[in-house]
C-alpha cells in the first residue's frame, strides 16, 4: 500500500501563490508518477499535473501549464505543485494520487487538501 497526505491548502487572494505538498509514505518503490488532481463544488475532478519520480519529467493539464509549477524531492518521497496568479476558479478540493507507471491509472489517493482563492 501507498499512503500519501496532502499538505499546504488554505485561503488565497487572488493573485497569490500557494504550495500544496504530497508527502508519500509505504511501498513507494511500486509507484512511478505522482499526479495532482482538483474537484471544484458541483464539478467533477479534473487532472492538474502529474510528475515521474526517477526523471522528473512533468505533464500539465494545458490550461494550468504556465502558472502551476509540479516538483518532486526523492530524498523525502514528496511531491509538490506551487500555484502562482491563482483565480477564484481553482478553489477546489485537491487531491494527490500515484500510479505504478506512465500510462497506468491513478490507484492511490490522498485525502485531499482545500484551496480557497478569494477575489
Amino acid at each position: 500500500q501507498v499512503q500519501l497526505v496532502e499538505s499546504g491548502g488554505g485561503l488565497v487572494q487572488a493573485g497569490g501563490s500557494l504550495r500544496l505538498s504530497c508527502a508519500a509514505s509505504g511501498r513507494t518503490f511500486s509507484t512511478s508518477v505522482l499526479g495532482w488532481f482538483r474537484q471544484a463544488p458541483g464539478k467533477g475532478r479534473e487532472y492538474v499535473a502529474s510528475i515521474r519520480w526517477n526523471t522528473g519529467i512533468a505533464d500539465y493539464a494545458d490550461s494550468r501549464q504556465g502558472r502551476f509549477t509540479i516538483s518532486r524531492d526523492n530524498a523525502k518521497n514528496t511531491v509538490f505543485l506551487q500555484m502562482n496568479s491563482v483565480k477564484p476558479e481553482d478553489t477546489a478540493l485537491y487531491y494527490c494520487a500515484a500510479a505504478v507507471g506512465p500510462g497506468r491509472p491513478f490507484s492511490y489517493w490522498g485525502q485531499g487538501t482545500q484551496v480557497t482563492v478569494s477575489s
